[in-house]
């Protein structure tokens, strides 16, 4: 079986938008992934690689506000 990550280092980085659009998107995402069938490979891994994208972002735009991360 082969492995392949979400994000691996040949990925491109996150690049956020400001921190309130990044926390409705999470939100949004995260209400629109809730309903998904869990015995459907395929929509838990389009959840897995959409919730970890939302969450890195929504990270890394809370860092950009604090001044973090530069």
């Amino acid at each position: 079986m082969s492995y392949t990550p979400l994000h691996g280092p040949g990925h491109p980085p996150v690049v956020p938008r400001d921190l309130d659009t990044e926390l409705w998107l999470a939100r949004d995402f995260t209400a629109e992934v809730a309903a998904a069938n869990v015995h459907e490979h395929a929509a838990m891994i389009k959840a897995a690689a959409g919730l970890y994208y939302r969450l890195a972002a929504l990270v890394a735009a809370l860092d950009a506000e604090r001044g973090e991360g530069q």
